[in-house]
């Protein structure tokens, strides 16, 4: 409607204030072709499937369907459509689904035309007793059936050990790579005794972490040959990184990560490097905003790539996009937001191996909805995973772009 209304304000420009030459005609059917330009480009958001309970992670498949998880420990799959919802997955293990734990992400392997491995993170109970209840966050691997009803062969590639009490800043997103590597975020576990273990290379806490496909530990982890250390953590420092992709050209891991009170950040993660948290942090405490750590800025400690300030975003998954659609966007960063209600896009300049923020928008703040996981669709469209009991999928594409 808005774009229509313009191409008509255009027109009507025209009539008045461009007659009596060829060159002012020429120039008014220009600017009219760019409004339809404009529209043709313009995004359109509309429902792909919805009526799921606590969705986290969605990942499609090549043929076009979309896998998503639900936090109570269920697998579905939708048509490439949207129209249709599977019943559950057999074979999804049992999880630990209280506070933010559960069934969390889902991720494909690089090759799984071939093999049809899939890869699951979860929370999953640990221990016995009557003491507090401690879960494991846990990466498993199994092959989805060809019709895509069961789930065989299951293998635990990762379990964080020990066992926390606290449900809260789990991480849990994965990133594969196509050279054969798994990461996956690990929170801080939230309570503010424990906070150091994020500067530890003795515990998974605040760590991101890196195996290969099946779940062996590469021997160019940074923390192998170091006494004490966990060898499959690949940075330290995080807080609570609930967003990772692999760039296809540098294999770099990208993360976005809570702060506390603001300072969210998206970190471009090197290898061995120290992110701070809680060391330094640009956000605050809860409720009373008291400083944490010694400041922004220290020795041997990571700035983030770019970061939000009070209140901050609560930033989820992000992805870089590629997907042809929307020729303005290619080669944006994209990050969805929980207390934000929105989608960021970041505008990047420099180049590959340097990049610079050149420019941040909000956007799709219309929905009003948190959005848990956003992706790149085959058709490249924008698909967004919202968050709630009753959460569904937004579809973000051209208007004349058929599903």
């Amino acid at each position: 409607m808005v774009l229509f209304m313009v191409r008509r304000a255009a027109a009507r420009l025209c009539l008045v204030g461009c007659c009596g030459t060829f060159m002012a005609w020429h120039a008014c059917a220009s600017s009219l072709d760019s409004v339809d330009e404009a529209r043709a480009n313009a995004p359109q958001l509309s429902y792909y499937t919805d009526e799921l309970e606590r969705p986290w992670g969605m990942e499609f498949l090549p043929d076009g369907r979309l896998l998503i998880t639900e936090r109570p420990g269920r697998l579905r799959v939708v048509s490439a459509d949207g129209h249709q919802i599977s019943p559950a997955v057999v074979g999804v293990p049992q999880v630990d689904y209280r506070d933010l734990g559960g069934l969390l992400d889902v991720a494909i392997d690089p090759r799984f035309a071939e093999n049809r491995w899939i890869y699951l993170s979860f929370t999953r109970k640990v221990g016995r007793g009557t003491g507090p209840a401690r879960n494991s966050l846990t990466v498993a691997r199994a092959r989805l059936s060809e019709d895509a009803t069961y789930l065989d062969r299951y293998q635990i590639l990762f379990r964080q050990m020990p066992g926390v009490e606290n449900g809260e800043n789990l991480g849990g997103r994965m990133a594969t790579s196509d050279d054969g590597y798994l990461y996956l975020t690990v929170g801080d576990r939230y309570a503010a005794k424990d906070r150091m273990r994020a500067q530890s290379p003795a515990y998974y806490e605040g760590k991101t972490v890196r195996v290969r496909t099946d779940g062996s530990t590469p021997a160019d982890n940074p923390f192998v040959q170091t006494p004490g250390a966990r060898p499959e953590i690949w940075s330290l420092g995080h807080r609570n990184p609930g967003g990772a992709f692999v760039h296809p050209r540098t294999r770099q891991l990208w993360v976005s990560e809570h702060g506390p009170q603001g300072g969210d950040e998206i970190n471009i993660v090197r290898k061995g490097a120290n992110y701070g948290w809680p060391v330094i942090t640009y956000g605050c405490e809860y409720v009373t905003c008291e400083q944490i750590g010694s400041g922004t800025h220290m020795a041997g400690m990571e700035q983030p790539f770019t970061f939000w300030g009070r209140p901050g975003i609560a930033p989820s998954n992000l992805i870089l996009y590629s997907g042809g659609q929307f020729p303005q966007w290619e080669g944006n960063v994209f990050v969805g937001a929980l207390a934000d209600r929105s989608v960021w896009r970041i505008e990047l300049g420099g180049d590959d191996e340097a990049p610079q923020v050149k420019r941040r928008q909000q956007m799709f703040t219309e929905l009003n909805e948190r959005i848990r996981d956003i992706r790149q669709g085959p058709d490249g469209g924008l698909y967004l995973l919202t968050d709630g009991e009753r959460g569904r999928v937004v579809r973000v594409a051209r208007p004349d772009s058929a599903h």
